[in-house]
């Protein structure tokens, strides 16, 4: 390769390096920082934000792109070239002092949301997140082009989607979903629910027993408590978090999966591909879909409850289940509960497009700050059939609009639709999963999973990692029909 491509790829790594730094700054905000850290942790961020936009908008970026000869490229390479220049087009639209303000401005909102959360105070909030909203319109201007500001958004995030498509996608999904809760709502079975004494250390306990069970690789990685379960880093320092609530267990145990799918994503990328643009991961529809998978498709499987059942037995009692497909039947329960994160697998899409529908209103103007409270309780009622009881379960429980991630939330939908392509071509690929999983060797599933996502990284578009690993176009229908079968049988339909 050329000497241009070499000083490209070593310009490249010092802001991927930065922006690592960036990572572990806001892990450590999350984790560990104390309250009054958070104005030198806004300067901080708005300082390196600076930094990293004069980098990713460097002239020298345009130069060494067009000095590379097109053809004749690696796989790598090309991919290189055309995540390298997306970034570099994208970026020099963007004014360095909007980037600036908003990170100074979404650093200090998280901590602002995180208190009004606390309190219930959504008049607390409300300046805040006009501003943020404001900051995220002129970004969305700045890119929008002939799309819409949703469309500019939802690029950063699942590169090629547009508004109309995932709006397309979850009419679909709707119609089944509503069908099959309704179905379920009519039914006579009652699962099961666990009662008892769920201590934070005996929940941490199992907690990180269940992510080595799925591989996650300790000396890569470690496990911390946070007001919102999130995981952060790369390859080599992959980190993830939980929460714990003393009467429901499944939450930390099932939010630690969640994150463990996230960081095995991140620790399976091919090595050789470090450092590169074509070595990080491709979207978060892609990213969610690993993480989905691990908590639904696996973790809330079962043949996952008779190798769980033992090892919760032991650290909470039976508490008052009574065998593994008691617990599979307590872990699958179907209730229109308030909080996203702890949905069952049937109401959970119905969350995310309440909040693809909001955000979007948001964006557009068509949705004020002082209204979204009411709209969202409105919205919430109609969708679930009962009244949200405050904002901590209503328009406060999620952190993603105080960091600004207008278009992420379509994107954990996006992952459900993968994550039921990828449990269909893995039962063709491994008709004895259930016996491993029943024994907790996880090893092979997530092997299947290095091989077919993990380690292409961003060499393929999105549709195209879960094309290969599929060998079919994605389609909601999968997810539709693996939910139809596993709930049909649960409450006997």
């Amino acid at each position: 390769m050329n000497q241009a491509y070499e000083d490209l790829l070593a310009h490249q790594k010092q802001t991927m390096a930065l922006g690592r730094i960036g990572g572990l700054m806001s892990w450590d905000q999350e984790v560990m920082m104390p309250r009054k850290g958070a104005d030198s942790r806004a300067e901080q961020s708005g300082a390196l934000s600076a930094v990293m936009h004069d980098r990713r908008t460097d002239p020298r970026i345009g130069d060494w792109l067009d000095a590379i000869p097109t053809e004749g490229l690696t796989p790598t390479a090309a991919a290189n070239i055309r995540l390298i220049r997306r970034s570099y087009d994208r970026t020099c639209l963007i004014p360095k002092a909007l980037a600036e303000e908003t990170a100074k401005v979404t650093t200090k909102a998280q901590i602002t949301w995180a208190e009004a959360r606390a309190t219930n105070d959504v008049a607390a909030f409300a300046p805040t997140l006009r501003h943020v909203i404001d900051l995220t319109r002129q970004y969305a201007d700045c890119l929008k082009a002939n799309g819409s500001r949703y469309d500019a958004l939802l690029d950063d995030y699942e590169p090629g989607a547009t508004e109309a498509g995932i709006a397309g996608i979850f009419d679909r999904l709707r119609v089944g979903l509503v069908d099959l809760k309704t179905r379920i709502s009519d039914s006579e079975h009652s699962p099961p629910k666990a009662t008892g004494d769920f201590t934070e250390d005996a929940q941490m306990a199992l907690a990180r027993d269940l992510a080595g069970a799925f591989t996650y690789d300790w000396q890569a990685g470690r496990l911390d408590l946070s007001v919102h379960p999130f995981s952060s880093g790369t390859r080599g320092d992959a980190r993830i978090t939980t929460r714990v609530d003393p009467q429901n267990p499944f939450d930390c145990l099932y939010s630690t999966i969640h994150e463990t799918g996230h960081a095995l994503y991140e620790q399976g990328v091919a090595p050789d591909l470090d450092w590169q643009p074509a070595g990080q991961s491709v979207s978060m529809g892609v990213h969610e879909s690993q993480s989905r998978f691990c908590e639904n498709q696996i973790g809330r499987s079962a043949p996952f409850a008779e190798f769980l059942w033992p090892k919760f037995q032991e650290a909470f009692g039976n508490a008052g289940l009574g065998s593994a497909d008691d617990l599979y039947r307590a872990t699958n329960r179907v209730a229109p509960g308030f909080i996203r994160t702890e949905a069952d697998e049937v109401h959970y899409n119905l969350h995310i497009m309440l909040r693809f529908d909001l955000e979007r209103a948001l964006i557009g103007d068509d949705l004020q700050v002082d209204d979204l409270e009411a709209a969202w309780n409105e919205r919430f009622e109609t969708d679930f059939g009962v009244a949200v009881p405050d904002p901590a379960r209503g328009m406060l429980q999620d952190v993603h609009w105080s960091c600004g991630l207008f278009g992420y939330f379509p994107t954990y939908s996006l992952g459900n639709v993968y994550a039921g392509c990828l449990d269909k071509a893995m039962r063709g690929d491994l008709p004895d999963r259930d016996q491993m999983v029943s024994s907790g060797d996880l090893a092979p599933v997530v092997t299947w999973l290095r091989e077919k996502v993990h380690r292409t990284g961003s060499l393929l578009a999105p549709g195209e990692v879960i094309a290969e690993a599929t060998g079919a176009e994605p389609s909601e229908a999968a997810l539709l029909d693996y939910l139809d079968a596993k709930f049909g049988a649960i409450y006997g339909l």
